[in-house]
């Protein structure tokens, strides 16, 4: 007699690096079901307008200028996170853009869509630096109130 499987929904939090990609081909390969909701969380950055913003109060142009390198950049990110979707056969994904800080923004998408699972990866930063700058995975792990699965790819 065959089980049938409820969806999941799993949170996959993606930033367009080799290890949130790392952190997709594992869930693929170990862990997926045909069955899975699967959401790709996507945090941008928005480093150049906060730091232009503060060296260039009042320079509109330029602030929109740096607005657009920033949209751009992201949607390039957000349209690589869906092509690895594609690539990967998941049958049910998508991908969601939430602002705010990663690791907070990452909890925060897996309460809204009631995830059963969080996939996240790692830079695998030593203990002196993820304690100087903080670990979005660390962040997950501490916070989330399902499974955190934290892939660490070795790129040696």
């Amino acid at each position: 007699m065959a089980t049938v499987v409820e969806q999941r929904n799993v949170v996959l939090a993606m930033d367009g690096s080799e290890h949130s990609n790392f952190a997709l081909d594992f869930y693929k390969k170990n862990i997926y079901h045909p069955n899975d909701k699967v959401i790709a969380v996507h945090v941008p950055e928005y480093h150049k307008i906060q730091h232009s913003a503060s060296l260039v109060p009042g320079d509109s142009e330029h602030l929109t200028e740096v607005f657009k390198e920033e949209s751009g950049r992201i949607k390039k990110t957000v349209d690589q996170v869906k092509r690895k979707l594609d690539d990967a056969g998941l049958q049910d994904a998508s991908v969601k853009v939430i602002g705010g800080k990663p690791g907070e923004a990452i909890v925060h998408a897996a309460q809204e869509e009631q995830a059963h699972l969080i996939v996240t990866g790692t830079r695998g930063l030593g203990t002196i630096r993820r304690t100087l700058v903080g670990s979005v995975s660390d962040y997950v792990l501490h916070h989330a109130n399902v499974p955190v699965l934290i892939c660490r790819h070795k790129t040696h």
